[in-house]
C-alpha cells in the first residue's frame, strides 16, 4: 500500500519563482553552515569556553546543522535540478530527522533559560548545580525524547495505505503534508501529532516562561542600572533566538490544522524559513552578543590575516 515514492512539489502556487527563490535560500544555508561549524570549532579550542552556557550553545549549533542539511539540499534540487522524486522510506527519514531535531532544538532552548535562571538567580550554585555531567545529561535526554516521541509518527505512517495518492505539496517532508495523502483513518496520526505538539513545545514554553519571570523580578530588585542592564543584555540574546524559532513554528503548526484560509504559498515559505532562519541567526546573535565569543572570533580572523 505505500508508494515506491513521493513527488514533493516545492512551494505550491510559486513553481516558476522557485528557481530564483533558490538563491537566498541557499545563502541562508551557507551562512548556517559556516557560522555553526565556526561556533563548534571555537567552543571545542578554547578551554575558557568549556562552561555550560557554551555547551549549550555547541549543542544548539549542532541541531541547527543537522536541522537545516535534512531539508536544504533536496529542496535546492528541486527548485534547481526539477528533482521532485523521494523514495518512501527517504522521506520517512527526513521527516524522523527534522521532527526529532525540531524537539531537540526546543528542548535546549529551554535548558539555555534554566541555565540562564540559575546563572542570575543563583550565581554562586551555578558551578555545582550545572555541572558538566548535568549538562550532558540534560542534553540527552532531550535528545532521547525527540527520538521517542517523533518515532512513532513512522510507524504509524507505515502501516498507513496510500492508494494513488503521492504529491506532497511541500518542500520537504513534514508529518501533517504526509499524513493528509493517506487514504485510511488518519485519527491516531492526527492526534498523536497534537499530543507530541503539546507535550514538547507546550512543556518547554512553560518552563521557559517561568525561568524568564523569576529572572525579571530579580533584576527589577537590583539598586544599580548598570547591573540590571547587564543582566537584560544577557538574556536579550537568547530571547531573540526564541522568538525566531518558536514564531514561525507554531504558525506553521496551526496552520497546518486550522489555517485553511491561508494560501499554501504563504505556509510553505514560512515552514522554509522556520528551518533555515534560526540556524543563520543563531551564531550571529550569540558570536555578536557574547563577549567571549565574539573575543575569540575577532582573535581568531587577526591570527588569519597576519
Amino acid at each position: 500500500s505505500h508508494p515506491p515514492y513521493f513527488l514533493l512539489v516545492g512551494i505550491p502556487g510559486l513553481e516558476e519563482e522557485q528557481f530564483w527563490i533558490a538563491f537566498p535560500f541557499c545563502i541562508m544555508y551557507a551562512i548556517a553552515v559556516l557560522g555553526n561549524i565556526t561556533l563548534l570549532l571555537i567552543i571545542k579550542a578554547e578551554p575558557s569556553l568549556h562552561e555550560p552556557m557554551y555547551f549549550f550553545l555547541a549543542m544548539l549549533a549542532f541541531t541547527d546543522l543537522v536541522l537545516s542539511t535534512s531539508m536544504l539540499p533536496k529542496m535546492l534540487a528541486i527548485f534547481w535540478l526539477g528533482s521532485w522524486e523521494i523514495g518512501f522510506l527517504a522521506c520517512l527519514a527526513q521527516l524522523f530527522f527534522i521532527h526529532t531535531f525540531s524537539s531537540v532544538e526546543s528542548g535546549v532552548l529551554m535548558a539555555m533559560a534554566l541555565d540562564r535562571y540559575i546563572a542570575i538567580c543563583r550565581p554562586l550554585q551555578h558551578s555545582s548545580i550545572l555541572s558538566v555531567q548535568v549538562v550532558v545529561a540534560l542534553g540527552s535526554l532531550v535528545l532521547v525524547r525527540g527520538v521517542l516521541l517523533v518515532s512513532p509518527f513512522c510507524f504509524l505512517l507505515c502501516r498507513m495505505p496510500f492508494c494513488q495518492h503521492h504529491i506532497i505539496s511541500h518542500s520537504y517532508c513534514e508529518h501533517m503534508a504526509v499524513v493528509k495523502l493517506a487514504c485510511g483513518d488518519t485519527k491516531v496520526n492526527v492526534i498523536y501529532g497534537l499530543f507530541v505538539a503539546f507535550v514538547v513545545t507546550g512543556f518547554d514554553i512553560i518552563l521557559i516562561s517561568l525561568s524568564y519571570t523569576m529572572i525579571l523580578r530579580v533584576v527589577m530588585r537590583l539598586s544599580s542600572t548598570e547591573a540590571r542592564l547587564k543582566a537584560f543584555s544577557t538574556c536579550a540574546s537568547h530571547v531573540c533566538v526564541i522568538l525566531a524559532f518558536y514564531v514561525p513554528g507554531l504558525f506553521t503548526f496551526l496552520t497546518h490544522r486550522f489555517g485553511q484560509s491561508i494560501p499554501p504559498h504563504i505556509h510553505i515559505m514560512v515552514a522554509n524559513l522556520y528551518l533555515l532562519v534560526p540556524p543563520m541567526l543563531n551564531p550571529i546573535v550569540y558570536g555578536v552578543r557574547t563577549k567571549k565569543l565574539w573575543d575569540r572570533v575577532v582573535l581568531l580572523f587577526q591570527q588569519k590575516g597576519t
